[in-house]
């Protein structure tokens, strides 16, 4: 909304590619808190797996938070994996972060 209200048309493709760009989503949709997610599993945990409480607290947000927002598009992508000794990124996930 804040967009149309200082003129940018949104009816095509390339102003809706510039918005998401301007604030912070990238052409896989996700955005800062994502990307964080996962440089933290494979850089501070070589991969994984690590646990949920380990990851929130290490990236400052709350367990449901992860669980709710970040994770499930996550692993709807295969992104990451979820097992009982805790979240491991996936070769997918590895090849975006290292592309």
């Amino acid at each position: 909304r804040d967009y149309s209200i200082i003129g940018k048309d949104l009816r095509d493709k390339k102003s809706i590619e510039e918005i998401f760009l301007d604030i912070g989503i990238d052409e896989l949709g996700l955005d800062y808190l994502d990307k964080k997610y996962l440089n933290l599993i494979l850089k501070n945990f070589s991969g994984g797996p690590v646990g949920l409480n380990t990851i929130a607290s290490s990236i400052g947000e709350e367990e449901s938070t992860i669980e709710d927002v970040v994770e499930p598009y996550l692993l709807q992508i295969g992104f990451i994996e979820r097992s009982p000794r805790g979240r491991k990124i996936t070769g997918i996930g590895i090849d975006y972060l290292t592309k």
